[in-house]
């Protein structure tokens, strides 16, 4: 194969990369556009502040030491009746969790709470599984759930089950909040992102019935929907999202409500995130692979479709940056080498257009957390070249989660380490989850730190300057990313 060849080869992959960028960024922008056009426009759902019907909480545990005892402590202070409450905590630990949750219960029965342990000797199916045990011994007519980081407010049912007196309804969410968003940077741009989805992303989407999906935990659902949906499957790592698309494709309405918030914990360090990110992607790409071609052959619109099945590639997204990433620096040699590709150059150079439209959402989110416009733009100063920084040193590891997921490689579910966390807490080392490591991805993505301060370098000497903030700030990102996991590799947990 001729040098030329391999260039244009490059090139080719390098365009299909930003393509795939540029599609999602344009669908990004029409959420943006119904964001705000929905903010402008009346509330239209119906809801019966007098309904009350018979409600089930479940609370998905799994080894939950540190959190589990409040996050207990939460539900049962829920303001609702007591006769139509009943709680289960699906209890998987192996650990000493088992005695703390069995110990905390029968302090809420002494009370009166209507609570139970259903507990499993096995974790077959995974969250999954125990969603289904434990939907099979509910008896509520609807389904709430909460993941153990979660601390939700005490009036989140009367807030959210009234809008179930829609029956078209299967399923409302509610917004995430953050307990610990300023404990340090990771936290802080964590909180960042997700600020985006919950808001911007998630309300463009449900405008006019577009899919949305349940994030896993700080909703309710209608258990019939879930039945009718086919019940919990453990075939992806997001069971959440599997679920989602299932029961709309059935016509069920979902709802999504942003005023409510439900507070949680943003994992405090970067294996937790890492490990968080890795479920994330891969259950959305096995997802995808299983629901995307339902979605396209749908009876919904056009226009739903389409979202529908960005929404399904989105973590595609990373191995998409990523790609275009690694090919970035030959680029810089292939621009002098054909120099009768100038045009095929200065078109890419139009991509940027999705660097702008993404800097829009966040600044649009911030200035709903904000309400203030010059807080709003001092905040995306200062947090959005941060918050790209490090999602981009971490392409490599999600790029990797959704190349398994699209290959059908399966692994484990592997639940986020939880810390109980406020900012005055900086010893991390006590959490006997958190067993940090070295591994090749990591040596890896420090020698991807290198091969793009390589593409800083010649940048200068090329005199090419375009591609230049790019290159540096994969270079901070994998060093980022890569520092620190060596910081937490060296910290050995103690019990």
């Amino acid at each position: 194969m001729s040098m030329k060849i391999l260039m244009i080869i490059v090139l080719v992959f390098y365009a299909i990369a930003l393509l795939f960028i540029f599609a999602y960024s344009i669908t990004q922008a029409t959420l943006i556009y119904r964001y705000l056009k929905n903010k402008r426009r009346k509330n239209t759902n119906q809801k019966d502040l007098t309904y009350h019907p018979l409600i089930t909480v479940q609370l998905p545990i799994y080894n939950e030491l540190y959190v589990v005892e409040r996050l207990i402590d939460s539900i049962c202070q829920f303001d609702y009746p007591k006769e139509k409450l009943q709680i289960q905590v699906l209890d998987d630990s192996t650990d000493e969790t088992f005695d703390i949750v069995k110990a905390k219960i029968e302090v809420w029965k002494s009370k009166g709470i209507n609570i139970e342990h259903v507990h499993r000797s096995n974790r077959i199916g995974y969250k999954a599984g125990a969603l289904e045990a434990g939907l099979g011994k509910a008896t509520g007519e609807y389904i709430a759930i909460f993941d153990s980081d979660f601390l939700p407010h005490s009036d989140f049912l009367l807030q959210t089950v009234p809008y179930f007196i829609n029956a078209k309804v299967g399923m409302i969410q509610t917004r995430w909040g953050h307990l610990n968003r300023n404990y340090s940077i990771l936290t802080k741009l964590q909180a960042f992102g997700l600020d985006a989805h919950f808001r911007v992303e998630q309300v463009g989407r449900n405008y006019k019935d577009g899919f949305i999906n349940f994030n896993g935990t700080a909703g309710i659902w209608r258990k019939s929907c879930i039945i009718d949906a086919g019940n919990w499957q453990p075939d992806t790592l997001t069971e959440d999202l599997d679920l989602s698309y299932r029961a709309q494709l059935k016509d069920w309405k979902f709802l999504y409500l942003e005023d409510i918030e439900s507070p949680a914990e943003l994992p405090p360090v970067m294996s937790a995130l890492k490990t968080q990110q890795y479920r994330w992607t891969k259950g959305g790409a096995e997802t995808a692979k299983k629901h995307l071609k339902s979605v396209f052959y749908s009876s919904k619109s056009l226009g739903v479709k389409w979202h529908g099945m960005i929404h399904l590639l989105n973590s595609a997204i990373f191995l998409s940056t990523f790609v275009s990433a690694i090919l970035s620096i030959p680029l810089l040699h292939i621009k002098i080498a054909l120099p009768e590709f100038e045009n095929f150059f200065h078109i890419t150079s139009l991509f940027g257009l999705s660097f702008l439209i993404l800097l829009t959402m966040f600044f649009v989110s911030s200035a709903m957390r904000f309400k203030n416009t010059l807080s709003a733009i001092l905040n995306l100063i200062v947090t959005f070249p941060l918050f790209l920084t490090v999602s981009m040193g971490l392409s490599l590891h999600n790029s990797i989660a959704v190349l398994e997921g699209y290959l059908g490689k399966k692994t484990p579910f592997v639940r986020t380490p939880k810390f109980n966390l406020n900012k005055n807490q900086t010893n991390l080392i006590r959490n006997k989850y958190l067993l940090p490591h070295l591994s090749w991805v990591n040596i890896l993505e420090l020698t991807l730190a290198f091969y793009f301060a390589y593409g800083v370098i010649k940048g200068f000497q090329y005199q090419d300057y375009g591609l230049l903030p790019f290159h540096f700030m994969l270079t901070l990102g994998f060093f980022t990313v890569f520092f620190y996991s060596l910081k937490e590799s060296f910290t050995a947990p103690t019990t």
